[in-house]
């Protein structure tokens, strides 16, 4: 059996604390600290795991004391370089909650960094480990091309939620922090370079810093002709009308994700509502001679639908295989970097207002 992966967890926030669940209750992982800025979001997330775990607030002495084998980096976009690097340097391997970075650049520095130092980095792309999606993707490649691709998340928040978007809105907009999954999912379903990307927005509340928009759509070209569009929005003015909409049409047909809990009244700011499947809608374009469809829509119920704490377990059982029998992760990297380019290239082409065209 191999030894434990020593792993510490920088950020007890959302995602941190699926996370650190993950690694808590796997053989292969053992927790050796809990970071955090503020004392009560890991204090609270050690009382849940029976308050066994060293907790520290800063991450270079997390780092030197408790000499981790890996960390799991949790915290807000702006700071994933900074702390990457110091892993890295560290002798660490990295899971790191997407986006992988705030640029182009320091993204590509983060992966140049896990290949220098060859070990292991991991970006939470959630949606490529859950069974639903996977399904969506291998259905929508068998439509044909090019692909319409139309997809949103959007979330009606207030609280302690509205207080969190609004510190995630310090660095990214809605289309970047959450569009580089969906953008993922498009990339995986076209297997086509994507050419060119705009996109509009709009600033719905004062409370945001200076040039910041609360509501974005991108719409993204490939070369094959495919198209898709994003949509994203947060806050408290945010509509639940049609707010989870994940729809491919192809020559040969559509699939749609259709989700009765993820798109119930109410829903868009619960977490666990937002990988919801259940039913994948299969619609054949097959017409016979009388110009009529020959096929019935094709109904396709999702049994194996974990949540998203059952889904941060995959991340991360992903990630202990990628450690454990170190599997080339390279184009993984790559496509961490991709997804992110075009969500920038879209935040850029909204606020230049005009199209972006992707080298």
């Amino acid at each position: 059996m191999s030894k434990k992966v020593r792993i510490l967890v920088i950020g007890c926030g959302h995602m941190g604390v699926s996370h650190a669940r993950a690694y808590h209750a796997m053989e292969g992982f053992e927790i050796v600290g809990l970071v955090s800025r503020g004392p009560t979001s890991r204090g609270k997330l050690n009382a849940e795991f029976g308050n066994v775990y060293p907790e520290f607030s800063d991450v270079a002495t997390a780092i030197k004391e408790s000499k981790p084998d890996a960390v799991s980096i949790n915290t807000y976009p702006d700071t994933h370089a900074a702390i990457a690097e110091q892993a890295f340097e560290a002798g660490c391997h990295v899971f790191m909650e997407k986006p992988i970075a705030e640029t182009v650049d320091q993204a590509s520095h983060i992966v140049a960094l896990a290949r220098k130092h060859k070990k292991k980095l991991v970006i939470g792309y959630i949606l490529r480990h859950h069974p639903s999606w996977i399904k969506f993707i291998e259905i929508a490649r068998t439509l044909g091309h090019p692909l319409v691709m139309r997809m949103n998340l959007n979330q009606q928040s207030d609280g302690d939620m509205w207080a969190f978007h609004k510190e995630l809105m310090r660095s990214m907009s809605p289309i970047v922090d959450c569009g580089v999954h969906y953008v993922d999912v498009m990339c995986q379903m076209v297997g086509s370079k994507p050419v060119r990307v705009s996109a509009i927005g709009a600033r719905l509340n004062d409370e945001l810093v200076p040039g910041m928009y609360n509501y974005g759509n991108l719409q993204v070209t490939f070369a094959d002709g495919s198209v898709g569009w994003y949509e994203a929005g947060w806050g408290p003015m945010a509509s639940e009308t049609a707010f989870f909409v994940k729809d491919v049409w192809g020559p040969k047909g559509a699939v749609s994700i259709v989700s009765k809990t993820g798109s119930a009244e109410g829903a868009s700011g619960d977490i666990e509502a937002h990988s919801k499947a259940e039913s994948l809608k299969v619609h054949s374009s097959e017409r016979g001679a009388d110009g009529k469809f020959t096929k019935k829509d094709e109904w396709i119920d999702l049994t194996d639908e974990p949540n998203h704490d059952g889904l941060c377990h995959r991340e991360q059982a992903y990630f202990l295989k990628a450690i454990q029998e170190d599997l080339d992760l390279n184009s993984h990297m790559e496509d961490a970097i991709s997804s992110l380019a075009i969500v920038l290239a879209a935040d850029k082409a909204f606020k230049e207002g005009r199209t972006v065209e992707l080298a």
